[in-house]
This record gives C-alpha cells, structure tokens and sequence, in this order.
C-alpha cells in the first residue's frame, strides 16, 4: 500500500467532502441494484487504502443498537485509527454472508476523535439541563457518587433507585448490564421490561402463536415468491446484518417485493417492485380489507385455517365463547354492520381499493409468500393489534410453517434461543418489582401510586418513588423518551429524583441534566465481543485497538472501582480484568450456541474478527406444528394458532385490546378533534446518518444526510413552503425549527422528522435541531405498556 501525501486537516482515508461527492454520486445508481452497501463499495474501488499502516485490526463494530452486528477492518499507525474498511473475507455466500458495515461504522474515525469528547469526570454547577459543569477527580467523584447512594438507599430503600434503559452499548464489558451487576450486590434496584424498540410487538405475537420465534431463518427467504415489506426499512435501520442482501436475493430467485409505508424508504428505492403509501396507525384497515377479499371470492387457505387456528369463525370458537364475535364476523360486519370492504378501507388507509384487492390476491395465491413487519406500526397507538392483524393475515394465507413463508409477527428466527446480545452476567436483583420501561416518568411522578394497572410486576405496586438515577450508555432520559420538555421539567425537579449519574462520551442532553457525569472510553478502547442482532449465527471479536483517551475509563472499570468503596470489588470482578471476562464469555457461547468457536487467544491471533456458522440448511419457524399438530402443539392455551385470543378475552378491554385484531382510531388521529388544529401526522423513522441519537454530532454522517423535515409538494404548496426553507413544526407539546425537504416520496398529509436528532432548544425552549421527540407524547399502548411516539398530530408553517 502507498502512504497518501499528507494534509493538515485530514491526513488518511476519505475527507468529508469527499465521503459526500461518493455518496451522492453513486447513491442513486447503488440504491438501484441494491443498498447503501454498493455505495460504499464503490467509494473503495476509487479510493483504495492510501495509507501505510503500523497493523490492521478485525473488530466488530461499536455496538449502538442499529439493528446490525458487522465487521471492521481497521487501520492503525502511530497508535492511532486512521481508516475504517469492512468485512473482506473471500468467498462470500448466502450460507455464510460477510458482514458488511454501512456509513455509519466507515465514519465512525469521527466520532472516535470528536473534539467533543469529554475527558474528565465532571459535577454539575448549574442547574439541571444548563450543561454547566466544573471539573473534578475521579476520587471526588466516586466520594460523590458513593455518598448520594447509601444517603437514598437509607432514606428510602434499594426499589428507588433505577437504572434506567439504555442500548448505547452492548460489547459485555461497556454498557448498563456493568451497572445493573453493581446494584444487584449492594442490594438491587428497581427492574424494568419491555424495550422502546419492541414492546408492542414482543408481547402481541405470542398471544397468537405461544412463542416469538415465528420466522425462517433468513437463508430461506431466497425460497419465497411473494414478500411483503410491511413497514419494514432493513436496507436503512439495519434490521440484522444484511436483512437487505437476502431481500435482493430473493428477488434475483424471482420473488415479487411490495413495500407498505408512508414513506417511499430507501428499501422501497432498492428493493421494492411496488410501493404502497399508507396513512400511518391504519394497518390494520388495510389487513382487515384484504382478509376481507380472501375470504368473501374464497382466497384463504381453508384446509390451513380448519386445521391450525381457532376463532376463525363461529365453528372454531373456544369453549364457552361460542356466542362472541368471531374474526370472520368482524370482517364481514356481522356484528357492527361495517363490512371491512376494500373501499371501506381506502376512506381510512387512502391505499385506492383496486389496489388492496390486487394485493389481497397476490398474496393469497403467489405461494409461497413472505409478510414481515417492521417496527415503526407498532410503535403507535393500539400497536399491538397492527402486529395480530399481521399474525392472522399470515394464518389466512397458509403461509406458516413451510420453505419460503413466514408467521409474520416478531418473527425471532428459527434457532437455538438465537442472539444473546449479553452474556456479562448481572447476578439476581434483591428488588423483583419491574416496570414497564416507558413508565419510567410515571414512576417518578408517582411511583407509589402505580399498580398493575400500570403493567407492575413482582409487586401489587411500588413502594417508592424513584429517587437515583443511574444511566449508562442511554440518551432515553431526556432526547430518547417521548415529550421531552415534560421530561425537561422532571427532571430539573431535585426533589423528585435527587441524584443523577451519567456515564457518557459526549455532552448529551441526557448528559447535561447529570449531576454527576462519567467519562467513557468508546468500544475501540476496551476489550469487547458481540454476537447477531435479531438474527445472526456469528460471534465477533472486539480487541481493545488503541488506548483510552485522557481520563476515560470502562464502564466495568467505572463500576469495580465504585464496587470497591463498598467492599464489594472482588464480588464484582471475581478477580477478572475486561479481557478476562472477554475470555469468560467465549467459553459461555461455547457452552451454547458455538461449541467450536476457537478460545480467545486462537481468536485474536487469527485476526479474521468473526467466527461464523454457515447455514445450509434454514430453520422453519413451526415446521414441526404444521407435520403434526397434536404431537406438536403451540404453547397458546389452544395449542393452535389463536386468531381469537381466549386470554386478550378475558381481559374485558374490547375497545382497546380486542380478543380478534380490529382497527381502532388512534387518539391522536387525522380524524379527530385535534386534526382541525394539527391536520398532519408525523413520523420519526431511523435515519442512516445516526444509530438513534449516536452519531448526531458526527459531521461526516450528517453532511451525507442532513437532518430535514420531509414534507410533500400537496402540502408544501398548501403552506407556501419552499424546498431548503425553515420551517416551524408544533402541537400543544412544543416546537421545532428546522429546514425541510420538500419530496414526493412521502405520504400528502404525512411529515417525517428522522428520529434521533440532540434536543437544542433556544432561549425561547424552541428546539433548532429537529428532535421528533419534542412533539410525542408519553401516554402508553393499551397491552404491552410500550412507547407509541409515532401517533403524533402537528402542524407546520414557514419560519
């Protein structure tokens, strides 16, 4: 390799410029065969290693929760990172795909030498949120820290103390399980469940199916004919490493794609024969219209039905249930008179009728066929019924249990308890009682009010308020959550949670409410492993690469030491250093999932970074149900497929949690009250330039993809609003200035503000930088107890 001639502001690899002329350049014609992946491939055939390196590293990527898990190849001279590559082992395959990075990994050198970074531990002199701070020691911050602990634990108890969510990390050795292990040895602390990313859709399919391990393993999506994208972005939020290349796969083998969502996505772009916009939060008029058409000119798989499901009809009722409505029923409008008929469905979806009833038909005879959900629908009002309405639409089609189809739902892969994510054991936490973890304002607002009938497990309710927050590798207290100027306002509120500790890389908006803030060394600075995402049969190696910077430490280092002062050192590291665990982990995924990963030394000396199983023969989810159903039932209280769920039944909630999947208007809605102050709706989907929030402040990523309010021309036109222009976006939540780009690609009536964008509001609480979550709001799904941040009402005008 040549060394590059140097230059004072960038020496190796791409400059900023640069990495934007590639993309842009090759963007579109890339996008057209097949994803981001082919842009950044044709970057490096024109931009080849120009640099002499001292050693080149094989490393997983940072682990921020993007949806994948993939390969670095990573130049270092001089101690220092000066280009990043990804996965280039030869004979690629389906069985056996590399694990190929996108922008977001290839740029990471900036975010790794941000002048942002921060260096030292820092205490808070301001007020909550004024991001004033004064520098302090480590042992004045562990005095600190230690002190507000044993004050909160004696004056209230363990159960108010919380740590809350955070998936900024997940290598073992960075990230909250480090936290979570500490408490647990001083006594615990309040539990939660549920994610922001799953919640509704985790806890609704095995209503249905008595498991969420509904999907093939992906090597067998090359099987189907017919797939349908429904709400599903892969080739941009990364849905598993390499979801997209399976997709294109499948379409070289001949299967037909149909993208469904507001937005004309970049999967739509790369993927899709067909794009269908929906008016978002009315799914399940669409699924209930086409089950409509395949039933009423005979399309449904009736042998499938007959023999698998239950609720179907009034024949196939549970017990003692044989009066109630059936789904056949609803669909028909036996009960409310309301025959869910294609047009029925258009005057809520605006999908025109001709073209329900022609993907109603293509999807009940192209066999086999493929219906997955993304994410984004059940992140919303009643999202659990979007995820059900799926379910049966898939039950309807017959597609389940065999080569090519799937059970659409949560669809976990088909294998032995898949991805661990984090095998860094915690230990068991003294305090049982949990929380839903969107709940967490709630539980600080009025902890000791909250039941069961606010999704409280372990306990009939909480015995405390929260009153310590301890945050490691989350941006959810404050840019993450929903509402975030009422979080603003909890959270400037010392007597509602006294003390707050936040371990960081950067000042977050998260970070500046910290009284107390930790400097954390990125995942290139300390060891680390990862194994898939969703799906994925590899594990891969996270060697520490370059030493930490200044003062910053590890998470587990921040949290031995912390362990120490309460004599507790060796119980926390079991005399293990990070490497060590590292060590420790290996020989655990040896036990499980990779009997035949090579130990840790043979590992690092191979320097391929990845060890990996090859696929050649796919698991189907429900494979052995569908050969013999008696000797193989479901876990439902039914043992078949519950299209009527006896459980959601008796619930006694049919105007929010149906026993069969119905629409059901969203509380904020374009056709409520509200829509005649707030007429558009706004959705927040994940942008390629940030994993999140992670990446906000990487100048690279956000020069390729600014962060814009999307709008269409109809609307647009409406408000005399210009492409570049400022606009102001609003509800009764708050506001946001930003620029917009006017497109076709999105849904008249829709706007998208890509979520993740760092809260920055003026000295008028105006935010300038387009966080979404300024406008969502905090009220919870009905089922799950999860986040429903995209049913948001607002308006928009020029600034």
């Amino acid at each position: 390799m040549k060394e590059r001639a140097d230059n004072s502001n960038n020496p190796f690899g791409l400059s900023r410029r640069e990495f934007l002329k590639w993309s842009s350049a090759l963007g579109a014609t890339a996008l057209s065969v097949g994803g981001i992946s082919e842009v950044i491939g044709s970057i490096e055939s024109k931009t080849h290693p120009f640099v002499l390196a001292d050693r080149i590293v094989r490393t997983g990527c940072p682990a921020h929760n993007c949806g994948g898990r993939c390969l670095l190849k990573v130049f270092v001279k001089d101690e220092k990172i000066i280009r990043i590559e990804t996965d280039d082992r030869p004979n690629d395959s389906i069985e056996d795909p590399q694990l190929r990075a996108c922008i977001r990994g290839r740029a990471y050198r900036k975010r790794q030498y941000h002048p942002d970074r921060l260096k030292y531990p820092l205490k808070r002199i301001g007020k909550r949120g004024e991001g004033k701070f004064e520098r302090i020691s480590w042992d004045e911050a562990y005095d600190i820290i230690v002190s507000e602990i044993k004050r909160i634990k004696d004056t209230y108890g363990n159960s108010s103390i919380y740590v809350p969510y955070g998936t900024g990390s997940y290598n073992q050795v960075n990230g909250r399980q480090t936290a979570v292990r500490l408490f647990n040895l001083i006594g615990g602390s309040l539990g939660f469940y549920n994610s922001y990313s799953w919640a509704a859709i985790s806890k609704a399919t095995p209503y249905v199916f008595g498991t969420s391990v509904t999907g093939n393993q992906r090597q067998d999506w090359v099987n189907s004919k017919y797939i349908i994208m429904w709400s599903w972005n892969p080739c941009e939020m990364r849905d598993g490493t390499n979801s997209e290349y399976f997709l294109k796969k499948a379409k070289e083998n001949g299967a037909r794609i149909i993208c469904i969502d507001p937005r004309m996505s970049m999967s739509a772009v790369a993927l899709a024969d067909e794009w269908i916009p929906i008016r978002p939060g009315t799914d399940v008029a669409m699924m209930s219209a086409m089950a409509y058409v395949m039933i009423t000119q005979d399309l449904y798989d009736q042998e499938f039905v007959k023999k698998y499901c239950v609720g179907f009809d009034s024949s196939q009722m549970p017990e003692g249930l044989e009066r109630e409505e059936s789904y056949k029923d609803y669909i028909l409008g036996i009960r409310d008179g309301i025959p869910k008929t294609p047009q029925w469905a258009e005057e809520i979806t605006t999908v025109p009728k001709e073209t329900i009833i022609n993907i109603a038909h293509e999807y009940a005879t192209i066999k086999p066929a493929m219906l997955y959900q993304g994410y984004g629908m059940q992140r919303r009002a009643y999202g659990e019924t979007a995820v059900i309405g799926g379910c049966v639409l898939a039950a309807l089609s017959g597609n389940i249990g065999i080569p090519g189809g799937c059970a659409s739902g949560i669809a976990l892969q088909a294998d032995d308890g898949g991805p661990f994510w984090n095998v860094f054991p915690t230990g068991p936490n003294p305090i049982k009682t949990r929380i839903p973890t969107f709940l967490w304002t709630e539980a600080v607002l009025r902890g000791q009010e909250l039941s069961v009938a606010e999704g409280v497990v372990g306990a009939d309710k909480l015995d405390n308020n929260v009153k310590l927050i301890y945050a490691v590798a989350t941006n959810a207290l404050i840019n993450q959550h929903a509402n975030v100027n009422r979080t603003a306002k909890i959270l400037e509120d010392e007597k509602l949670v006294e003390f707050i500790v936040v371990h960081e890389q950067f000042m977050t908006p998260t970070a500046k409410f910290a009284d107390i803030v930790l400097p954390v060394c990125t995942q290139f600075e300390v060891w680390g492993l990862e194994d898939g995402w969703k799906y994925g049969d590899e594990v891969i190696l996270m060697p520490k690469i370059v030493d930490p910077p200044f003062e910053t430490k590890s998470d587990y280092q921040i949290c031995s030491e912390i362990a120490d002062r309460f004599g507790v050192k060796y119980q926390y590291t079991e005399g293990r250093t990070e490497k060590d665990w590292i060590e420790w982990t290996i020989e655990e995924y040896r036990k499980t999932r990779f009997p035949n990963v090579p130990n840790l030394k043979e590992f690092e000396k191979s320097n391929k970074g990845v060890y990996s199983t090859p696929i050649t023969e796919p698991k189907i989810a429900f494979r052995d149900f569908r050969n013999n159903p008696q000797k193989n039932p479901l876990k439902t209280p039914s043992g078949r497929i519950e299209i009527f769920s006896k459980t959601l039944f008796e619930m006694q909630k049919p105007c929010t949690i149906p026993p069969i999947p119905k629409y059901i208007q969203e509380w904020e809605s374009p056709f409520g009250e509200e829509a005649k102050k707030y007429p558009l709706q706004a959705v927040g989907h994940h942008y390629m330039g940030r994993v999140h929030s992670t990446h906000d402040n990487n100048e690279w990523t956000d020069e390729a993809f600014p962060q814009r309010v999307f709008i269409n021309p109809v609307d647009a036109l409406e408000r005399n609003v210009e492409d570049g222009d400022e606009v102001k976006v609003f509800n009764d939540r708050g506001t946001i200035i930003i620029k917009c780009r006017v497109t076709k690609r999105i849904l008249p009536g829709v706007i998208d503000i890509p979520q993740g964008a760092w809260w920055t509001p003026d000295k008028n609480g105006i935010d300038r930088r387009g966080c979404i979550n300024v406008l969502t709001s905090e009220k919870w799904t009905p089922l799950a107890f999860g986040n429903a941040q995209h049913t948001i009402m607002v308006q928009l005008e020029k600034a």
